[in-house]
């Protein structure tokens, strides 16, 4: 069964919290759907996050509350992602969410890959 985080192990900002919103809604994803954030081997940096919509939690998964956004996040990706907090940048390097994780020693350069 899937365990529910009072405290959040991953932070989400308000624009972050704001462009999640916007994105269920311009595509027509249901208000129940979570968010699931993950990561995975591969990219320059050794591991890749991901994101993507899923109706339901894992076996396993963390449910975390947050801005009223709802995160899954499977076990092993959570060890990568404790601290981290989601943030959304439309600024001039580029638009898109960012993953400000305090437990990556280094990052590539496009921020879509990181080491530990």
């Amino acid at each position: 069964m899937s365990n529910v985080q009072i405290e959040s192990d991953i932070k989400v900002t308000e624009k972050a919290a704001k462009q999640i919103t916007l994105i269920r809604k311009e595509n027509g994803i249901p208000e129940h759907f979570g968010l699931r954030v993950g990561v995975k081997g591969g990219g320059c940096s050794g591991l890749s996050y991901t994101m993507g919509f899923d109706e339901n939690p894992k076996e396993g998964d963390t449910v975390i509350e947050e801005r009223s956004v709802r995160l899954y996040v499977d076990g092993k990706s959570l060890f990568y992602l404790m601290g981290t907090e989601l943030d959304f940048s439309d600024g001039l390097n580029g638009r898109g969410f960012v993953f400000n994780n305090p437990n990556a020693v280094k990052t590539c350069g496009c921020g879509s890959s990181f080491g530990v």
